[in-house]
């Protein structure tokens, strides 16, 4: 800040709105200056320093508005009450002991009595100069607001050569037009006083480069259905992507704009025009492709004699309607009324590279079977759930089984998987309880993740499955001293995880006994199956 010095680090631009020449005379009475590495810095507030973090929502596109925000961090155990009142929080802990205990006072700084004790405009506290304590450091008187009480903080921005001062609480924001800025980078600079008694003391200071540009900021966020990884930019052939196309516009410069989205995405299927920010494409080809996009914007701009504009890093064009003549004539705005069929052509450039791989297109359960293994307090049950996915080969399998909801989970397990040539498994899970569940099956490989749902009821519930095991026990009990032989081999033998053949899903006249095996081992060798339940008991089965 020049603080009435006639010098400035900046060429003078056009005016800011509502901002002043930094070549103004300064009250260094009123509100001292300090350079950096003065001892007065560590004494400007009680228990330690204040720390103020500048923020801005640029980058701008010329002709918008660029918003500032600054706000303060007190001392460890300090907080700014409703009053805007500094208090100790006596809530505050350092380590065992109460960081505020023996204060002689609740208050840091308490501008309420301080005030109270003079009225608006009136509060003189006889100082040196006898000047008014509610003015800015140029002279000029604070601006009446409703809660003037509260804002015991004097922010002064400046920017190109010019100033903006203002009062307020822990923070404030500011914004200005970029429409007579020039391209490029740009620094904000703010100091921050407090109110004191005879004069306002210097708190602390912050700055930040903000960026005037005239291309339009956007970035493309990029999803597709059973892709694994979102950000590594890998996608799944025959597979529709989504382009979704977000623009940086803060300020809602460009909400009266006419907007178009071309793309071109890489693999030979031409241009693609829209005015929907949204659009979808299918690569048919495995490879790497480089999809580009071009945005266009129209802004309604006045007609009529136009001064120059700050030089740009790409001319500005001005356009009439209907003619289909543009003329590379360069203009800024001002304060005419915009007429119809005028306007100013902005276009913000994206391009990225993507890989097209195979993956895992979707999955579907083509069979349920329930088998009953024992009848006790609480039926313990188990469901082969037989699927089946198209496109490349599943590496994991997963089953999630939540309420009949499919919000709450319940349990979760997943297993490596090795299908040789064909993607078809049984899938294998234990209930120890009835009622309805919610399942959710995936099959997934490094970049696919496909998913499938279904709702399953067990045991008294109305289950949906058939009843077929419980008969099978009743009519072939005399089977049982051989049965408990052949289970003992078929439990050793069926650990071992295979995908299922598509044979066994064929052989239905030796289901029966299958079932009738599984229910006899259950009743000689009982066993909590909610422990393991992906089994690997049996040839083909998760």
């Amino acid at each position: 800040m020049t603080r009435g010095r006639a010098f400035s680090h900046n060429k003078y631009h056009g005016r800011l709105k509502d901002w002043s020449s930094d070549h103004n005379k300064w009250n260094d009475k009123l509100y001292p200056h300090w350079e950096e590495g003065d001892p007065r810095w560590n004494n400007c507030w009680k228990g330690g320093k204040v720390v103020a973090t500048l923020t801005s929502d640029s980058p701008a596109l010329v002709g918008s508005n660029v918003t500032f925000t600054v706000t303060l961090k007190f001392p460890r155990c300090q907080r700014e009450d409703n009053d805007s009142n500094i208090v100790y929080d006596r809530k505050c802990l350092n380590g065992s002991s109460n960081y505020t205990e023996g204060l002689p006072d609740q208050y840091v700084y308490n501008w309420t009595e301080w005030i109270d004790n003079c009225g608006w405009g009136n509060c003189t506290h006889n100082n040196s100069h006898n000047n008014s304590h509610n003015v800015f450091p140029d002279g000029k008187p604070f601006p009446y607001h409703h809660d003037w009480r509260r804002r015991n903080f004097i922010y002064v921005f400046h920017t190109l050569g010019q100033y903006f001062q203002k009062t307020g609480g822990s923070s404030a924001v500011v914004s200005i037009n970029t429409t007579n800025i020039t391209l490029g980078k740009q620094m904000m600079e703010v100091s921050i006083y407090r109110r004191g008694y005879r004069s306002y003391v210097p708190v602390t200071a912050a700055s930040i480069i903000y960026v005037v540009t005239d291309k339009i900021t956007l970035y493309v966020n990029m999803t597709q259905k059973n892709d694994r990884n979102v950000s590594d930019h890998i996608f799944i052939k025959d597979i529709p992507i989504t382009f979704e196309v977000k623009i940086h516009d803060p300020s809602h410069y460009l909400n009266s704009s006419n907007v178009s989205y071309q793309w071109n995405y890489g693999d030979g299927s031409g241009l693609f025009v829209s005015n929907n920010s949204v659009s979808t494409h299918t690569y048919k080809l495995q490879g790497n492709f480089s999809p580009d996009l071009l945005v266009q914007a129209f802004i309604p701009a006045p007609c009529g004699p136009v001064t120059p504009p700050p030089p740009p890093t790409t001319p500005a064009i001005t356009t009439q309607l209907p003619p289909n003549v543009t003329t590379p004539t360069s203009y800024s705005l001002t304060d005419l009324p915009p007429a119809e069929g005028c306007h100013i052509a902005r276009n913000g450039p994206y391009k990225t590279s993507i890989s097209i791989v195979e993956g895992i297109l979707g999955i579907n359960i083509i069979q349920m079977t329930s088998i009953q293994v024992a009848a006790t307090e609480v039926e313990n049950s188990m469901v082969d759930f037989v699927v089946t996915c198209q496109g490349s080969l599943p590496t994991d399998a997963c089953t999630m089984i939540a309420d009949p909801t499919c919000q709450v989970l319940q349990s979760e397990a997943c297993d490596p998987v090795d299908v040789a040539d064909e993607c078809l498994l049984t899938i294998r899970r234990a209930f120890n309880e009835s009622g309805t569940y919610c399942v959710n099956i995936t099959l997934g490989d490094a970049t696919s993740l496909a998913l499938t749902s279904t709702l399953v009821s067990i045991g008294g519930a109305g289950g949906s499955f058939s009843r077929t095991a419980e008969g099978v026990l009743i009519a072939c009990g005399f089977l049982v001293v051989f049965a408990v032989c052949l289970t003992f081999f078929l439990y050793k033998r069926y650990k071992q995880y295979k995908p299922i053949e598509q044979e066994q899903v064929q052989e239905a006249p030796r289901e029966g006994l299958k079932v009738y095996f599984n229910n006899v081992k259950a009743v000689l060798f009982p066993a909590n199956n909610e422990k393991d339940p992906l089994l690997k008991t049996k040839p083909g089965i998760v």
